[in-house]
């Protein structure tokens, strides 16, 4: 699929990995929808940076975990531009809690992880479908993490949360096919905020990876674009960790 002139709509696209995809989106002359829901000054901020290299954008404020407020801001993006095209499900939250303290993995932490992380990547799945559907293409892209795969993260729930957003994947292709794709992309350790405060545990960790860098947001970004442009994939788990699972 050619991205150029293609509505795509960023969940959590203010920053790190969400802003890195919309800029890249931009660069291939799509129209972006930058989502956030308590980072409006990233996102505005990403906006302007958009319209700095002559793209069209605009922010949307809505809370991914309610379906409510999903399904205005999707609502919000057909007035604005008639439909949307393309789906980066990014947004995502995390609790750090030791891994075998199971007491600390409390029910609002669960519900708190699955409501945001997995139920809000299906809300807005299938808030966009009727649109695509009904232009008989679209494709969504969700963003997991090796946690899901390794078991392995910053919390239990976190990593549980991101297994199910790799099993979502492969429903959400089998349900929407044929006209609609769904893949996910699986970053390793990104040089994100989410390292504040942790940059000497980052700078010690790249030398044991195979590649020996840390991905950058816009590496993922870049994949996110790949992916949402092949037409004859769907149903992908694709990791981008410079070698950090082998």
């Amino acid at each position: 699929m050619n991205l150029r002139n293609k509505v795509a709509l960023v969940t959590g696209g203010g920053t790190g990995i969400g802003r890195a995809a919309c800029l890249a989106l931009a660069e291939r002359v799509a129209t972006v929808i930058v989502n956030y829901s308590r980072s409006a000054a990233d996102a505005e901020t990403t906006v302007q940076s958009i319209k700095d290299i002559g793209g069209q954008a605009v922010a949307i404020r809505a809370d991914v975990s309610q379906d409510r407020e999903v399904r205005h801001m999707v609502d919000q993006a057909v007035r604005e531009f008639g439909t949307v095209d393309l789906l980066v499900n990014n947004a995502g939250i995390t609790r750090h809690l030791p891994m075998d303290d199971l007491e600390a993995a409390t029910d609002e932490v669960w519900d708190e992880l699955y409501d945001v992380n997995v139920k809000g990547m299906f809300f807005c799945a299938r808030a966009v479908a009727p649109l695509m559907k009904s232009n008989k293409q679209g494709a969504i892209v969700n963003v997991g993490s090796i946690a899901g795969i390794t078991g392995l993260g910053s919390s239990l729930p976190y990593a549980v949360s991101k297994a199910a957003v790799h099993g979502l994947t492969k429903s959400l292709a089998r349900a929407l096919a044929p006209y609609i794709r769904v893949s996910c992309i699986v970053p390793g350790a990104v040089a994100t905020r989410w390292w504040d405060g942790k940059e000497e545990q980052m700078k010690r960790l790249a030398p044991q990876l195979l590649l020996q860098r840390i991905s950058t947001p816009e590496d993922i970004a870049r994949m996110i674009c790949a992916a949402l442009e092949q037409e004859a994939m769907t149903g992908q788990i694709i990791t981008v960790d410079s070698g950090q699972t082998l």
